[in-house]
């Protein structure tokens, strides 16, 4: 019995010290274990603190690693705008400060990455060396007041032209005038032998601009050689490069892209079809041609869209307007960020009274570029609907 009793004890004894044991085991443990999350949030917060430049190198690596997809970019052309002259009389300018000229397509104008113009005329409220002309009332020569251009800021346009044969309708003062106006605005424009070609930024894209014309005063479409040089300028600094040219015979006769030299009126007004391929051939993204003062074809060669011409788009009091002399198509393009064409379409127009333009419902200028198209290059891969859409007819990637 004794022995039975001690036997107890001695296991009683062992249990108590291996509990008190499992105790101060846990206990150390804890004390580690808290020792190790204070630790790591205190290396977590430093790393945090010291290493921020180090997190967003990641972020970047991970970024190269599944690359963010190319953005889309969306560009819209349109042709002649002259909204209104006050030579050779006020008569010529359009009531209420021209504050309707743009209104009705301005929700369009304003709907893509950038909007593209050709200036036809001078922007000078007054003066400049008027061009020599035995009939003031019959000599086509215009002078917008200055207040008319802020309009193009309302309505969303970004570039201009200032290659054409109007540029230099009041001489000098004229020209430096209207670049000076336009800069004011935060327009870029190119053309003028002072500034043949601008180089932007919009939206993180690099933009090269540069424009063409056959007459002086202006970069010379005929002078292949230095065109083919500004493109591959460009191409070297820029992402994008849109090309506008004024070219081309004039009127109802001149729909057609003949592929060959055209002369008006004993001037060479350039071989658009030619010009336009070397452009591309050289680095060039998007054209858009405007000059005969109807709507031309247009084209997609080696994934670039061409315009051969945008007619008339908003050409006040002047202007010939009759039929389709007053189509106002806007031609709007979508792209990857390496120019290449994605579809585009053909937003019709067409100018009301003397000429102010507005949405056309029936399509008249889609379905007249569409005519066109599939007359001049029968072997486009590319198909026009009745209502402008532009696509390739099979998928090009």
């Amino acid at each position: 019995m004794i022995k039975s009793f001690f036997t107890f004890l001695i296991v009683l004894f062992i249990l108590s010290g291996c509990k008190s044991l499992q105790k101060t085991q846990q206990k150390n443990d804890s004390k580690e274990a808290q020792t190790k999350v204070d630790s790591t949030k205190i290396k977590k917060d430093t790393v945090q603190i010291v290493l921020k430049d180090t997190i967003q190198t990641q972020e970047e690596v991970t970024l190269k690693i599944h690359p963010k997809q190319p953005d889309t970019i969306s560009v819209i052309g349109v042709g002649d705008i002259m909204i209104g002259t006050n030579f050779p009389n006020d008569g010529y300018l359009p009531p209420d400060s021209g504050k309707y000229m743009l209104s009705s397509v301005a929700h369009v104008l304003r709907d893509a990455d950038l909007t593209f113009g050709n200036q036809e005329g001078v922007i000078l409220n007054e003066g400049g060396e008027a061009k020599s002309c035995s009939d003031p009332s019959l000599c086509y020569i215009f002078r917008s007041p200055e207040h008319l251009a802020q309009h193009y800021v309302e309505a969303g346009i970004d570039l201009m032209s200032l290659a054409n044969n109007h540029a230099g309708d009041f001489g000098d003062t004229g020209r430096k005038n209207t670049m000076r106006v336009l800069d004011s605005l935060g327009i870029h424009h190119a053309g003028q032998l002072a500034r043949p070609f601008t180089i932007f930024e919009h939206e993180r894209i690099k933009y090269g601009f540069v424009a063409f014309s056959p007459n002086n005063g202006t970069q010379s479409i005929n002078d292949l050689e230095a065109a083919l040089g500004l493109i591959q300028h460009l191409d070297t600094l820029t992402d994008i490069i849109i090309v506008s040219f004024h070219g081309g015979a004039e009127g109802k006769k001149y729909q057609h892209v003949t592929r060959e030299r055209e002369f008006f009126y004993g001037e060479n007004r350039g071989n658009v079809y030619e010009f336009s391929h070397e452009m591309i051939d050289a680095g060039a993204d998007i054209i858009f041609g405007h000059g005969p003062h109807v709507a031309r074809a247009i084209e997609v060669y080696k994934n670039r869209f061409i315009a051969y011409s945008l007619g008339n788009f908003a050409t006040y009091g002047r202007f010939n307007l009759r039929g389709e002399n007053g189509l106002a198509p806007i031609a709007k393009v979508w792209i990857r960020e390496d120019g290449s064409f994605i579809k585009g379409k053909i937003i019709s127009a067409v100018q009301k009274g003397a000429g102010v333009p507005e949405i056309d419902v029936n399509h008249g200028a889609a379905q007249k570029i569409k005519e066109l198209t599939e007359s001049d290059f029968p072997e486009s891969k590319i198909l026009i609907d009745p209502e402008g859409n532009i696509r390739y007819i099979q998928d090009q990637f």
